[in-house]
């Protein structure tokens, strides 16, 4: 195991330290009452100290199972050890090959209508869309990936208000149910590492609390540029920011789910001065985030993601390192499918490459049973030596189970494969992309919902002008 019980324990009496001693701003006068009121100590005005019992406090009230729902009638429970889902990645860009351009509505739907497809990717994060103004993208890609996946909704929020036109939106989905009972939207924000709670992120925490939506707490130390450069320190940086945000998230809703993510923490490459996110020690961090956040009693998450720029071996090999890093380590929520060039641009070929490699690791994350049906002690009795179990009831039984079988990647002979043409890989991603725009479009709106969604975006645009 990467973190021993003692390596996060020392981790997290380190973070507890500097919430005590160095304090986190907070740029909210109703949420420092809120902390003062439950023992903090407050300082310079927006400086809260948080005390330790107040951080127990606060992980003994998250519940150590955040439920996720989709809109096809799956719900899972996310818990350390528990099931691992795999979500896309926000983004300002697509990108084509070599070209990039800015990401718009159009390109939204082609990416949700991609993701609907992809079996291995269970979620769909808001993107910028280019062509709305910058406050209104956060409920108007809703409304755009509500019309074209059944898959959970991951929205990215610019804005409280966005955040309460989104929770408006989700409630017409739901058919009377409520979001505690089908959490098929979740929320979450990102602390300004180290140790500032903006008014933006505590504004979309307050405008969120109170519906039982899960909310997934993120930090983002940069080791070496705004946390310390070695991986251990960048951990107690990360361990604080997140604690403050679950310690804020209990006070505005007890028993409020909770994501625990230290998982898009950076390192900065020091010739480029560019945060990665494809690397080893990304990985590390990721990994180790996972191991604190079964610390805590909390569900985790990460982001796989590459500095690649098209889809190519590199973005390849550094998703697929991330991600069975991430599987090995339990991660539950991990984000990034789709994503390249550190997580600026979206693209549909990665897109369905990284349904692909998530077959992978979620196949390796599933392992395998050991009991006397799977040891097969009686029909090797049986067979002997004989080497024949291609044709015996026991692999019938068992064989579409046990073994994977990806769509795109080769395996087949030679022959076969120059019969259909020798394509790469990368020209099998892009014949898929375009098979999956070129079927008729679903849509997982009916008259009603579109018409109360298009109601409540139009009410929100008029309220930019």
């Amino acid at each position: 195991m990467l973190l021993s019980e003692e390596d996060c324990r020392r981790i997290h009496e380190a973070a507890l330290e500097m919430l005590r001693d160095v304090g986190v701003r907070v740029d909210d006068p109703e949420i420092v009452r809120l902390l003062a009121e439950a023992g903090a100590t407050i300082r310079d005005e927006n400086i809260a100290h948080i005390p330790e019992h107040l951080v127990a406090w606060a992980y003994q009230q998250a519940p150590k199972k955040v439920p996720i729902a989709d809109r096809a009638g799956r719900l899972w429970e996310l818990e350390p050890g528990g099931p691992t889902l795999v979500l896309t990645g926000n983004a300002l860009y697509v990108t084509k090959g070599r070209e990039r351009r800015d990401l718009t509505a159009a390109d939204l739907e082609d990416l949700a209508r991609i993701v609907d497809a992809c079996p291995n990717i269970h979620g769909m994060v808001g993107t910028s869309v280019a062509d709305y103004p910058p406050r209104a993208r956060d409920f108007t890609g809703f409304r755009i990936m509500a019309h074209n996946t059944a898959k959970h909704l991951r929205p990215c929020i610019y804005s409280p208000r966005g955040a309460r036109l989104v929770m408006e939106m989700a409630q017409v989905l739901l058919d009377g149910a409520t979001l505690e009972e089908r959490p098929i939207v979740s929320t979450g924000f990102s602390i300004l590492s180290p140790l500032h709670w903006s008014e933006l992120a505590l504004g979309v925490f307050r405008e969120t609390a109170g519906l039982g939506v899960p909310v997934m707490i993120n930090s983002e130390p940069l080791g070496g540029a705004t946390a310390p450069v070695t991986l251990a320190g960048c951990l107690v940086v990360g361990d604080a920011d997140v604690s403050s945000g679950v310690v804020i998230n209990q006070l505005l809703e007890p028993r409020r789910p909770c994501i625990y993510n230290i998982g898009f923490a950076h390192v900065m490459d020091m010739a480029s001065a560019i945060a990665l996110t494809g690397s080893p020690e990304n990985a590390l961090l990721q990994a180790a985030g996972a191991r604190l956040a079964r610390y805590h009693g909390l569900p985790s998450a990460a982001w796989m993601s590459t500095e690649s720029m098209t889809m190519d071996a590199q973005a390849a090999f550094e998703k697929m390192m991330m991600g069975m890093a991430h599987a090995a380590a339990g991660v539950n929520f991990i984000w990034g499918a789709g994503n390249l060039e550190s997580t600026l641009a979206m693209s549909p070929e990665a897109l369905v490459t990284d349904d692909e490699i998530a077959g992978y690791f979620l196949r390796y994350r599933q392992g395998f049973e050991i009991d006397e049906e799977t040891l097969a002690i009686e029909t090797i009795k049986q067979i002997g030596r004989d080497s024949d179990y291609l044709t015996c009831e026991h692999t019938l039984r068992h064989y579409r189970r046990v073994l994977s079988r990806p769509k795109l990647a080769v395996r087949t002979r030679r022959e076969k494969w120059l019969s259909r043409g020798g394509a790469s890989y990368g020209e099998a991603a892009r014949e898929e992309v375009r098979r999956i725009l070129a079927a008729e479009k679903k849509t997982y709106l009916d008259a009603a919902q579109e018409a109360e969604l298009e109601r409540i975006e139009k009410a929100g645009l008029k309220e930019l002008e």
